[in-house]
Formats: C-alpha cells, structure tokens, sequence
C-alpha cells in the first residue's frame, strides 16, 4: 500500500520534474491509499493558484484510491506520531494513516526525512 502526501500530488498535478518520483505509486489506484486531509490540502491549493474546476478534477483523480477518513482513533494515533517527531498537523496526520493501513509514504515533505517506510525525494526545482 501507498500514501502520496499533498507534495506529491501537487507536483504529480502541476506536471513539475518532481511528479516522475509519483509515478509508479500514483498509476497503480488499487494500492493507493488517500487520507482526506490530502484532498483538503491539494484542492485548497489548485483553488488558489487555478479554479474551482480544476480542483475538483483533481479530486476526482484522488478518489481513485482508497480514500481514508480521519476518524477518532486515527486522531488520538496522529496526536502522538506529531509530539514524536515533531510534525505539524497533515503530516502526523497521513503519517497515522500510513501505519494504520501499513503503507509507504512518498514525499518531497523534508518533514518526513528520517522517519521509516517514507520514500522522501528532495525537490528539484523547475527549470526557468
């Protein structure tokens, strides 16, 4: 099982030289895994920076996987994987539902450096 936080998404969406590292978990949906904070982050910022339309076509694609809703347990879970590795909310939040589903998480998010079943791949800017 798979994870791509919002990073990945947002650079899998905007086609920048970062999507190829999304590839391969992006293009297989029966092994996806999608916590609902990641639609909240990735809509919010095609919103802002497209429109509407554009959001919801990409929420559309998103809901190809599996999608994870943050219920209590998942909560109380991602409380604690935040105080332990000092990680803002999103974060400790898809960070919860990787373990809860036994998943990897792929990430451009320096957050996440260091911490295991994490596929983290430093951004590469694009190119002028």
């Amino acid at each position: 099982m798979n994870i791509v936080d919002s990073s990945g998404w947002l650079a899998y969406f905007a086609d920048e030289p970062n999507a190829e590292h999304f590839l391969m978990p992006l293009n297989d949906s029966t092994s996806l895994v999608v916590p609902t904070v990641t639609i909240y982050e990735v809509f919010k910022v095609i919103l802002r920076e497209s429109n509407e339309d554009d959001a919801l076509q990409a929420v559309a694609a998103m809901r190809k996987g599996t999608v994870a809703d943050l219920t209590a347990p998942l909560a109380i879970a991602a409380s604690k994987l935040s105080a332990e590795h000092n990680l803002p909310m999103a974060d400790s939040i898809i960070l919860a539902t990787a373990k809860e589903f036994n998943a990897k998480v792929w990430t451009l998010d320096s957050h996440f450096i260091n911490i295991s079943n994490v596929k983290y791949f430093p951004k590469k800017e694009q190119p002028e």
